[in-house]
């Protein structure tokens, strides 16, 4: 239910507040498809895998007032039936997996983030291309 409402309200951005697609009409089957302009990813994706993102999200719109959510050490969201996640209308935005990442980016994002390397390579494990 939860996925089906953000799904609504992604079509809603889409030809309703942001109107970048007014006329959009579409079927089911082409909703399945992602047959429309703009994706909505969310930390926990495959292009974004860093589930600490969400931290920043939820500190940045102060989530927990505003809505009443709330996460847990790992970042899960709570209530469970919560999703998050950004909005990019670009034209040419699509879908992608990250990939395998190798030591040097991780110490990169890592001092970026300003987290410890083995916290980074905790969060990340299944995209690392290294045994940690």
């Amino acid at each position: 239910m939860t996925e089906a409402l953000a799904e609504r309200l992604h079509e809603r951005v889409r030809t309703e507040f942001w109107g970048y697609a007014p006329d959009e009409r579409q079927d089911v089957a082409a909703l399945v498809a992602e047959r429309f302009r703009g994706i909505r990813p969310a930390p926990g994706y495959p292009s974004c895998p860093d589930h600490t993102e969400k931290r920043t999200l939820f500190d940045l719109l102060d989530v927990p007032s505003a809505a009443g959510i709330t996460l847990t050490e790992s970042c899960a969201m709570l209530p469970a039936a919560s999703v998050s996640g950004w909005y990019f209308a670009h034209p040419e935005a699509h879908y992608f997996g990250l990939g395998r990442i190798g030591r040097d980016q991780v110490l990169d994002y890592a001092a970026r983030k300003g987290m410890a390397p083995e916290e980074v390579e905790r969060w990340l494990s299944a995209n690392l291309a290294y045994t940690p």
